[in-house]
């Protein structure tokens, strides 16, 4: 499935839906609204790249705490 509604990604993080939804409004995590219903959609390689992303800023955080 190449698209993820909002609850999907929220179940793959083991995050609550508002977090989600703070990561998509601050622009943080890119989705996509499809139709009038304010339906969002995170695409699959969009929420790999976000986690991606996120392991880097871990391994600077580790790194910059041991110099």
């Amino acid at each position: 499935m190449r698209f993820l509604r909002l609850e999907d990604v929220a179940e793959e993080l083991n995050v609550k839906l508002p977090q989600v939804r703070a990561l998509v409004k601050s622009g943080e995590l890119p989705a996509i609204q499809i139709g009038g219903r304010g339906m969002w959609r995170v695409e699959r390689v969009e929420l790999e790249n976000y986690i991606q992303h996120r392991y880097a800023q871990a391994r600077e955080e580790v790194s910059g705490d041991i110099d």
